[in-house]
This record gives C-alpha cells, sequence and structure tokens, in this order.
C-alpha cells in the first residue's frame, strides 16, 4: 500500500514511520497508510515556514485571494468524493460528511475575500503636524493543531485565515484522521502558493506536538482538542523561550433548556439532533437537556420514541443517521461514563448498548439518563460521545442556574414560545454562543466562534473576527 507523505518545504517527504488509518464502520478497511512526521521533520517544516515568510508577508492581498479562492473552487469540485474519504475514516454519515466539506470550501472562499478587505486607520494626532496610523500585520509561522472530529471544517478555518492574512502555516492534523488533511494539503500544494508558506506535518501530539509548541520561530498556535490537551499546550506556549500567541477551543457541557411552553415536536426535534447526530462527538453537543416540571415527562417520552427511531448504521451506507464511534478508545470512554451514570444514581433509560452491524465497527446505541443531578459527573464532565442526561428543574429560573453551573461555556440553547424567556437567556447565558429554538451544535461560518470559561481561550474563530489572532497591530507615526 502506498504512503502517504508529508508535504514540507513545497516536497512530499517520506518519513521512517507510517500507521494506517482504520475506517470506524468496518474494521477490516484500512483507508490508507499515512507518514509520521519525526521531530526533525517538524523543526524542518518551521523552517521551510521561516524561510518562505520574508516573501509571502509582502505577497499582494490579490495573490493569497486568488490561490484561496482556488482551493475553495477544488474542495467544492470534489465535495462527493472528499466528503466519503472524509465519514469513512472518521465514521460520521455519508451527507454530514459532504456538508463539511462543502463547509470546508466555503471557508475558504470568504477568506479570499477577506483578504482583500484586510482593513486599518488614519486618524488625526492629538499633536499639530503629526499622522497615525494603524495597520494589520501578520504574526509569521503559525502552528495549526486540529482534532479529529472535524477534519475538514476546522483546519479550514484555520489555514484559510493565517494564509490570508500572509501567515506561514504549519498544520498538525489529529493522528486519527490524516486522510482528510492529506488530500486538503494535496489541493493546498496547487494553488501556487511558494515553497515553504503551507507545510503539513502528520503524526502523533507526543512525537512532534512539543517542537511546535515550544520552537523559538512559531510565533502563534490555535489548537482545537480536550481541555486537559487546551492547558498544557497554553502552559508549553507561554512559558517558551518567546512567549507565543495562543488560541483555544476546548471543550463543552452545553445545556439545552426546555420549558412549559416548548413546542414539543420541535423541542424532541432539537434535542436529538444536538445531543445524538454527528454520534454525539460534538463540542457542542447538547450534553445536558434541562427540562422544566410541566413538560418534563411528555418531553422524555417523545425524546425516547424519536431516539428509538435513529438509525445507527455504517456511514456510508444510504439511511445512516448515526454512525460509529470514532475508535476503541473513545468507545471505551462512552461506556465507562455510562457505567458512571448508573453508579451515580442516574437512571440509564435507553440505550448504551454496544451494536453489531454488517462489519465490525464501533456502534453504541445513543444512550439517555433520567433522574440527573447537576452535579453528578455525568453532568460535569465532557464525555463526547452520543450520551444525554436529562435534568428536571422547576422553572425557567432553575434552568438557567443549572444551565450556568458549570466549568464551560461554549454554547446553549433553549426552546420556548417565549419572547420574554429567549431574550432573558440570550443576555444571561454564559456561553459563548445562545441558541433559540435550535441546537446548541450547528453554526455559520462567516460569524465569530468561541466560548467562555473552560471552553475557550484568546480571539474567536471564525468569520472577520479571524483578523484578531492571525494578525498584530502596528501603530505608525510620521511627521506631516
Amino acid at each position: 500500500m502506498t504512503v502517504h507523505r508529508n508535504f514540507i518545504g513545497g516536497e512530499w517527504i517520506a518519513a521512517s514511520d507510517a500507521a494506517p488509518d482504520i475506517n470506524p464502520s468496518d474494521l477490516s478497511d484500512v483507508v490508507g497508510e499515512y507518514a509520521r512526521a519525526t521531530r526533525k521533520q517538524a523543526e524542518t517544516a518551521i523552517a521551510a515556514a521561516k524561510a518562505a515568510f520574508p516573501v509571502f508577508v509582502h505577497s499582494t492581498p490579490q495573490a493569497r485571494a486568488d490561490a484561496l479562492k482556488q482551493i475553495g473552487d477544488e474542495i467544492l469540485a470534489r465535495k462527493e468524493e472528499l466528503g466519503r474519504l472524509l465519514s469513512r475514516e472518521e465514521g460520521k454519515p455519508l451527507a454530514d460528511g459532504i456538508a463539511e466539506v462543502t463547509r470546508a470550501a466555503q471557508v475558504f472562499t470568504f477568506f479570499s475575500g477577506e483578504a482583500l478587505r484586510l482593513a486599518g486607520e488614519k486618524i488625526a494626532s492629538i499633536r499639530p503636524g503629526v499622522e497615525v496610523e494603524m495597520t494589520r500585520e501578520p504574526l509569521g509561522v503559525v502552528a495549526l493543531i486540529t482534532p479529529w472530529n472535524f477534519p475538514a471544517a476546522i483546519p479550514a478555518w484555520k489555514i484559510a485565515p493565517a494564509l490570508a492574512y500572509g501567515n506561514c502555516v504549519v498544520f498538525k492534523p489529529a493522528d486519527l484522521v490524516p486522510a482528510t488533511a492529506h488530500a486538503l494539503a494535496e489541493i493546498i500544494a496547487r494553488a501556487g502558493l511558494p515553497a515553504g508558506v503551507f507545510n503539513l506535518v502528520m503524526g502523533r501530539g507526543s512525537e512532534i506536538g512539543d517542537v511546535l509548541l515550544t520552537h523559538d520561530d512559531v510565533a502563534a498556535i490555535s489548537f482545537t482538542g480536550s481541555v486537559s490537551t487546551g492547558r498544557k499546550v497554553a502552559q508549553a506556549a507561554v512559558t517558551a523561550a518567546k512567549m507565543k500567541k495562543v488560541q483555544l477551543e476546548m471543550g463543552g457541557k452545553n445545556p439545552l433548556v426546555v420549558l412549559d411552553d416548548a413546542d414539543l415536536a420541535l423541542a424532541v426535534e432539537t434535542a436529538a439532533n444536538g445531543a445524538f447526530y454527528q454520534t454525539g462527538q460534538r463540542c457542542t453537543a447538547s450534553s445536558r437537556l434541562i427540562v422544566t416540571a410541566g413538560i418534563h415527562d411528555r418531553f422524555v417520552e417523545a425524546l425516547t420514541a424519536r431516539t428509538k427511531s435513529l438509525v445507527v448504521d455504517d456511514a456510508l451506507k444510504p439511511g445512516t443517521q448515526i454512525g460509529p464511534v470514532v475508535d476503541e478508545g473513545q468507545l471505551e470512554q462512552d461506556l465507562r461514563y455510562l457505567a458512571i451514570g448508573k453508579d451515580e444514581g442516574a437512571r440509564l433509560h435507553w440505550g448504551g448498548e454496544r451494536l453489531n452491524r454488517e462489519h465490525q465497527g464501533f456502534y453504541l446505541q445513543p444512550a439517555l439518563f433520567v433522574g440527573v443531578d447537576n452535579g453528578m459527573r455525568i453532568a460535569r464532565e465532557e464525555i463526547f460521545g452520543p450520551v444525554a442526561a436529562v435534568i428536571r428543574v422547576q422553572d425557567y429560573d432553575e434552568a438557567l442556574a443549572v444551565a450556568n453551573d458549570t466549568e464551560f461555556g461554549l454554547s446553549s440553547g433553549i426552546c420556548t414560545t417565549s419572547l420574554k424567556h429567549a431574550t432573558h437567556f440570550k443576555r444571561h447565558s454564559e456561553a459563548g454562543m445562545a441558541m433559540v429554538n435550535l441546537p446548541t451544535a450547528g453554526v455559520d461560518y462567516h460569524v465569530p466562534f468561541g466560548g467562555r470559561k473552560a471552553s475557550s481561550y484568546g480571539a474567536r474563530e471564525q468569520g472577520r473576527y479571524a483578523v484578531e489572532f492571525f494578525t498584530s497591530v502596528k501603530t505608525s507615526y510620521a511627521l506631516a
């Protein structure tokens, strides 16, 4: 089997080590063999990016816009092929894989326009005869570390703005999903960027991660992953010889509040989508369903019926709504939390069984807990699987208090027909994103993404707000 190589300094570079990429829907299916970079190769990638920066920093906005538009166009033209590859290696249903690839294309196209819209300011000085200008400049070499659950979209929303604003990139995808990253790198390699502007280093974080975090020539690090790893990233980056700029997107324990006046059918569909779709493997998933007493029993009954109807099967099979868990380690974590929930006194109302399908894979029934107290571990810790906990409360005030009683603050939602409660919730929810009668998972690409508390650190991602992380402001004075 051909070993897919890393892309460093404009060349495809072999490595001494490689690993198979296994389809979680069918463990006998090897997607491909992918090289694992060494520490030395990571250092070489950083050096290549550093060498390319003096040229790329002075490239025209049009040149950068053209390259990003070409990348976006090719991704979109190949969305079905690339979506199939993504679903095959990550396990999300094919329709979701194609949708994610489409989103990646849209992100590159959006930032092709942003490359042309990078603006500054010119204002009058308080001193006569002096002019003041504020301009934005790229940072230099940026290291981008991405997770396995969105192997096309999250790399896109980091790589595209980094390039749009004139930075050079060293991209390390999650070790579980190298195929989509490699395909994306091939497309970027054909976009006419100078050698070294974009580099791909695949492999274990334990092998090459600390090189990216501590190397003196890396100016900034954008990371998406778990809270525990994110804290290590921040600690390593700011204690290095140079204080690096850091952007962290981490976990969530997102609440969906369902009030007595909610449209029951809408609330159930909103909860099922947010909690279980894409196997619950989304940092914005609705893992806490906070339901007021007057609708609680009807909601649980209807959600149970909806959950039972969800089709769990091979990601590539027509009609599949829920694919497998991404790998054995994640499946074991999900099962461990199911046991923890029962030991804590919550009642597993339905689901949570490991399933057998046509091919051996990591299939798990969506699980619904009831009788959950917000102090239980299954209500405090991110499980990152198809597990939802229903928490019964008396009224809106208690629901809001429970929703905010968490170390996380990424996304939140409310189902209600009350304008008063919807407006109050948007203002008082302690989360970076608030949804009304919509799933907590599902965002637009042209607006900011990010949270509060332990969920995020640093500047927001996506949309025009991405400029805050990927550039530095310079204030210039001149005697007129």
